[in-house]
Formats: C-alpha cells, sequence, structure tokens
C-alpha cells in the first residue's frame, strides 16, 4: 500500500543492514528516500533540504541523534520518527522532549514504521485521515483513488502520482520544477511535453476549475474549488 508517492523521506541510520531494510520498505510503499549513515551529514541534509519526514537513529557517529534532532528543531518542524536499540522510558521522554515526534524501539516491524511515518505526515499536514477532501473531489491517499461526486475516477498512476502532489499543496501555486522533483525526473524540459498531457488528462477527467493552469508559473488546486462538469 503506497504511503504517498512523492513523499521525502530521510533515514539517517549507521548499521548498514538496518538503513538498507528501511529503505528498500520505504521505497516499495512508493517513497523517494535519501539515506546516510552519520548524524553530521545527517544534520546537514535536514537543514539543507525539504524532507516531508525524518527517521532517525539514536546512536550515530559524528553526531548521535539527539545533537542532530536539536539542531533541526532550532530551524526546521519537519517530522521526525527516532529509532533506538533501548527500550527504557527516559530515552523516549528525552526524545519526544526533544522535539521527536514518535519514537520506535528496535528491533520493529517495518509494516509498524510505515504506519508511523504515514501518520507523522498526515499529522504535519493538517490531514487526519487517509482522505483529501477537495470540492467534490475525494483523493484516498491510503488506497490511490480518487473519486468525484462519489463516482470512482480511474487515473495512470503517473497522473495520480501528480494530483496527489498538487492535492496536498492545494491553495498553493506549483512549479513544473516542484513536480518533476516530486516524480524523480531528472531531466524537466525533456519530460516538458509528458506532463502537459498528464495535466491534460487530470483537468479532463476532474475539472478545468479543479486544476488550474498559471501559465509560466506552474498549476494550483484552488482550496475552494467546485469542479466543473
Amino acid at each position: 500500500m503506497l504511503i504517498n508517492a512523492d513523499m521525502k523521506i530521510l533515514v539517517v541510520e549507521d548499521d548498514v543492514a538496518v538503513r538498507s531494510a528501511l529503505v528498500q520498505a520505504l521505497a516499495e510503499v512508493g517513497c523517494n528516500v535519501d539515506a546516510c549513515d552519520n548524524g553530521a551529514e545527517g544534520a546537514y541534509m535536514a537543514l539543507e533540504w525539504d524532507f516531508d519526514a525524518i527517521v532517525l537513529d539514536v546512536l550515530l557517529p559524528e553526531k548521535d541523534g539527539w545533537q542532530v534532532l536539536s539542531e533541526l528543531r532550532k530551524e526546521k518542524t519537519t517530522p521526525v520518527l527516532m529509532l533506538t536499540a533501548k527500550g527504557e522510558v527516559e530515552d523516549r521522554i528525552r526524545g519526544l522532549d526533544g522535539g521527536a515526534d514518535d519514537y520506535l524501539v528496535k528491533p520493529f516491524d517495518p509494516d509498524e514504521l510505515i504506519a508511523r511515518v504515514r501518520a507523522l505526515v498526515r499529522r504535519s499536514t493538517g490531514i487526519a485521515s487517509n482522505d483529501i477532501e477537495l470540492g467534490r473531489v475525494t483523493i484516498d491517499t491510503a488506497g490511490c483513488q480518487v473519486y468525484k461526486d462519489g463516482e470512482s475516477v480511474k487515473l495512470s498512476p503517473a497522473q495520480y502520482n501528480i494530483l496527489e502532489h498538487l492535492a496536498r499543496r492545494a491553495g498553493t501555486l506549483v512549479s513544473r520544477t516542484s513536480i518533476c522533483e516530486s516524480l524523480s525526473i531528472e531531466d524537466e524540459e525533456e519530460f516538458s511535453n509528458v506532463l502537459d498531457v498528464h495535466i491534460y488528462n487530470i483537468r479532463k477527467k476532474l475539472g478545468k476549475e479543479f486544476l488550474q493552469n498559471r501559465r509560466g508559473q506552474g498549476y494550483i488546486i484552488p482550496t475552494a474549488t467546485r469542479p466543473s462538469e
């Protein structure tokens, strides 16, 4: 089950086997995952780029998870799920008091970690459930399904990914570059014509007023939109 096809996750974990398993599990549910094996690099990446969530181990070389979390919280509110081999209550309290959003003790079930990451991102974006309600359009992010007036709307995987990226930013103008980055497209110029086709088909199925094209700027789903027939 996909979390969110454009979700960007940073994994900071020094254990090779655990890091590889985390990256694989998150990638399999549709995430774009960056990973590193030490706290210094983790802190740099977390501050330099924007992530939807960070999975952060406590025991790290160069800088431990507590230091990384402290530096991050001075500048950003990115959701953080902390990992540790220790299960003491004191460690959990320290993590939560230090600004962590959730805590998971090793060893853990990958499905539980994915569910916790999904919940963190929903809370951080103000979405309390798996559904994004936009006028007559509902997007079920857990099942990757789209409905208009209660009727299922069939979109291709690429069209759905673009739509969810825009829907999570409803009311905000989203650039073509942002969409390409969300799909891990490196050559924006080459992808440009394909993106135009995807956007055309989404608008055809959900309505031109639902997804508006701001020529030369990008696309926007107005928060008060009422899709046309």
